[in-house]
C-alpha cells in the first residue's frame, strides 16, 4: 500500500505546485474574472508534453484526477447548508425548476440537431445547470467521460462566463432590475461560482449577496443530476454490450458513487451550526485546493489539440444552452410575479 502511494508522489507534488500557482496567479487578475480552475485546466493543457518527457509523473497525474478530485467534491460538502433551501424560498425553487429544464430538455434537442455525443452535450448542460467547472468535474468520472470532453466542457463555460461578468451588472441597470431580481437572475443563469460573485457584486452588495445564496442552492441538486446520470450511463453501457436484448436489471448498488454520500454528510455537517467557522474556512480551502489540483490534472491529460478537435459544434450548443437559460430565468421571473 506504501509503495503504491509512493508512485503517486510525484505527480501529486507536480499538480499541488501547478494547482498552488494557479490560485496564486488568479488572485493577481482583477475581477476575478479567469477563476483558479480554469487556469490550472489551461496550463495543464500547455503543459501536456512534460508527461511523455516525465513518465514517473503519470501514475500520480491520473490519481489526483480521480481519486483527489472526489475528495474535493466531497469537502466541498462543508461550504453548503441545507438551510440555503429555506433561505432563498420557494420563488427561487421554482425558477430553478424553469431554467434546469431548459438547460436539459434544451441541451438533448439540440445535441440531437448538431449530432454531439451524449457524455459531451450532458458535461455541457450540467455546467449551465448547476454549477459549472464544479459540475462538469464531479459528473465526469460518473458517466467515464473523456478528459478532452471534460476540458471542452470547462472551457465552454468559462468563456460564456467571462461574458457574463462583464455584461450583466450593464443589462440588469439598463432594464431596472431590483437588487432581489437581478440577484435571483445572476444567481439562476450564470454558471462558476467565481463568476456569479463578479457578475452578482457588480451590481451591488445586496444583489451579490443574494445571487450566492441562490448559486450555492443550485450545486446542491448536483446530488439527484449525479444519481440519474450514473443510471442513464449504466443502462447505456449493457445496451451497447447486449445490443437490441435489453432485459438485464441494473443493480442500483454497484452503479451508486457513494462519494455523493459522503458529500451529504459534509452538508449535514455544516447544517447543524455546529462546526466552528475557521474550520469551515479551512476544509473549504483544501476542497478548493483538491478541486483545482485535479482541474490540473486533467489539463496535464488532455493536449490542447485534442479539444481543438471536438469542434465548433459543442461549443455553439453550449452558447445555445447557456442562451436559453439567461432568457428563460428571466422570463420565468415576469411570470412568477404575475402569478405570486
Amino acid at each position: 500500500m506504501i509503495q503504491k502511494y509512493k508512485q503517486h508522489s510525484a505527480g501529486f507534488l507536480f499538480t499541488l505546485v501547478l494547482g498552488a500557482f494557479s490560485m496564486w496567479l488568479s488572485k493577481l487578475i482583477p475581477g476575478d474574472i479567469i477563476g483558479s480552475s480554469v487556469l490550472a485546466l489551461v496550463l495543464g493543457m500547455i503543459l501536456h508534453p512534460v508527461l511523455e518527457k516525465i513518465p514517473q509523473i503519470s501514475s500520480g497525474v491520473k490519481f489526483v484526477s480521480k481519486k483527489i478530485l472526489k475528495l474535493g467534491i466531497i469537502l466541498m460538502g462543508i461550504t453548503l447548508s441545507f438551510s440555503q433551501v429555506l433561505m432563498v424560498g420557494k420563488y427561487a425553487l421554482m425558477l430553478m425548476v424553469f431554467t434546469l429544464l431548459t438547460a436539459f430538455g434544451g441541451g438533448y434537442a439540440l445535441s440531437k440537431i448538431f449530432k454531439v455525443n451524449w457524455k459531451l452535450y450532458s458535461l455541457l448542460s450540467t455546467s449551465t445547470a448547476i454549477c459549472g467547472g464544479t459540475a462538469v468535474a464531479t459528473l465526469g468520472p460518473v458517466i467515464e467521460a473523456d478528459d478532452k470532453d471534460i476540458a471542452y466542457a470547462i472551457s465552454a463555460t468559462f468563456l460564456f462566463d467571462l461574458l457574463t461578468v462583464i455584461a450583466f451588472p450593464w443589462i440588469g441597470h439598463a432594464i431596472g432590475l431590483s437588487d432581489t431580481s437581478y440577484g435571483l437572475w445572476v444567481g439562476t443563469a450564470v454558471n462558476d461560482t467565481s463568476s456569479v460573485v463578479a457578475a452578482g457584486y457588480g451590481f451591488s452588495e445586496i444583489a451579490g449577496s443574494f445571487a450566492v445564496i441562490v448559486k450555492l442552492t443550485r450545486t446542491l441538486f448536483i446530488i439527484p443530476i449525479v444519481l440519474i446520470f450514473s443510471y442513464i450511463h449504466t443502462r447505456n453501457k449493457i445496451r451497447s454490450t447486449q445490443g437490441s436484448e435489453f432485459d438485464k436489471k441494473i443493480n442500483i448498488v454497484s452503479i451508486f458513487p457513494w462519494f455523493i454520500l459522503m458529500f451529504i454528510a459534509m452538508v449535514t455537517v455544516k447544517s447543524t451550526g455546529l462546526v466552528p467557522e475557521n474550520i469551515v474556512t479551512g476544509i473549504s480551502f483544501l476542497s478548493k485546493l483538491f478541486m483545482v489540483m485535479a482541474m490540473s490534472a486533467i489539463g496535464l491529460n488532455t493536449s490542447l489539440k485534442e479539444v481543438k478537435g471536438v469542434g465548433w459544434k459543442p461549443m455553439f450548443l453550449g452558447v445555445c444552452i447557456d442562451s436559453s437559460v439567461v432568457f428563460v430565468s428571466l422570463g420565468a421571473q415576469a411570470i412568477l410575479q404575475r402569478l405570486f
